[in-house]
């Protein structure tokens, strides 16, 4: 199954060669992980996403974002890249799965790896971070969300946690360092405002992500990440526009685009050494139109590895 996935051009073995399918390996043992190691995971669940009333689907993503990273160059000779498979939700139990990305997701951090997760659902929010807490209990973790929504909702009562809950679950283990970046007026109540508020949820709107407002948008950013010791990057893909991500959980037609302020932005984050987990959340395959969400996840998540 693994050879089937990474698959790419093979122009020749030489290091200048090279493609990602050449240089992933297929890993189970997390002892073999060495400093800025790549190490990925599957977050092959959408049970958040079901109990959020969303449109099902994305658990089938990691595998179809897989494929479409086979291709990419390999930019710098000592790159690594060791794939762990997908963890996958039995009989709903979505707990379960997320204590289980949490607890692999703190082996990778302590062995000096860089966690790169591809989802599922935005309920993979709380697993990754609490993967990052685990691995630095004592350290002050910032997280930057480039989301259309806060994704700051209480749980419903009789449901649980849910793909919407991950910021309010945070917050209330403790003070949250939280940035979000995108976040739409017409995708979010009042309510959840309210809430980012009375959380401190520092947040930019949508609106405000143009090329001449980068200088305040990098100084948002580098507020947040001057005053912690680690950092977690999420992307949830309906924040952009549904032209060139039709396949998510909540299309969006009014959202942004991965255009020349935002790449600019993006890699400013990327480039900071604090950051240490990236994930792509909400990649819905069927509804994707020739893999544009899941080669623009890709593309994204790729960005890592040229920093």
């Amino acid at each position: 199954m693994f050879q089937d996935i990474w698959q790419g051009r093979l122009d020749g073995e030489e290091l200048l060669f090279h493609r990602l399918f050449q240089r992933v390996k297929e890993e189970h043992n997390y002892d073999t992980i060495s400093t800025n190691d790549f190490v990925m995971h599957g977050f092959a669940v959408d049970e958040g996403v079901r109990r959020n009333k969303g449109r099902l689907g994305a658990k089938d993503a990691p595998d179809v974002i897989r494929k479409n990273m086979s291709n990419f160059p390999v930019i710098f000779p000592d790159f690594s890249l060791l794939d762990f498979g997908n963890i996958t939700c039995e009989n709903g139990d979505l707990e379960t799965a997320q204590n289980s990305l949490a607890k692999n997701v703190s082996k990778v951090l302590l062995k000096g790896g860089k966690s790169l997760v591809l989802g599922g659902g935005h309920e993979v929010t709380y697993a990754h971070y609490l993967g990052v807490k685990t691995a630095f209990p004592e350290q002050k973790i910032g997280i930057i969300n480039i989301d259309a929504h806060f994704d700051n909702r209480q749980p419903e009562k009789g449901v649980g946690p849910s793909s919407g809950t991950g910021f309010w679950q945070i917050a209330q283990e403790g003070p949250i360092n939280s940035l979000h970046i995108g976040i739409q007026r017409n995708s979010n109540t009042l309510k959840l405002f309210d809430t980012a508020h009375q959380y401190g949820m520092k947040y930019i709107l949508a609106d405000e992500l143009f090329f001449e407002n980068l200088p305040s948008i990098y100084q948002r950013i580098d507020e947040l990440l001057d005053n912690v010791e680690y950092a977690y990057l999420t992307i949830c893909m309906d924040v952009f526009n549904a032209s060139v991500a039709p396949g998510v959980s909540a299309s969006a037609y009014n959202g942004i685009f991965a255009d020349a302020a935002f790449m600019h932005f993006y890699r400013h984050i990327l480039k900071n050494k604090k950051v240490v987990a990236l994930d792509a959340a909400e990649v819905n395959p069927s509804f994707d139109i020739q893999d544009r969400t899941a080669r623009l996840a890709a593309c994204l998540l790729n960005e890592w590895f040229m920093v």
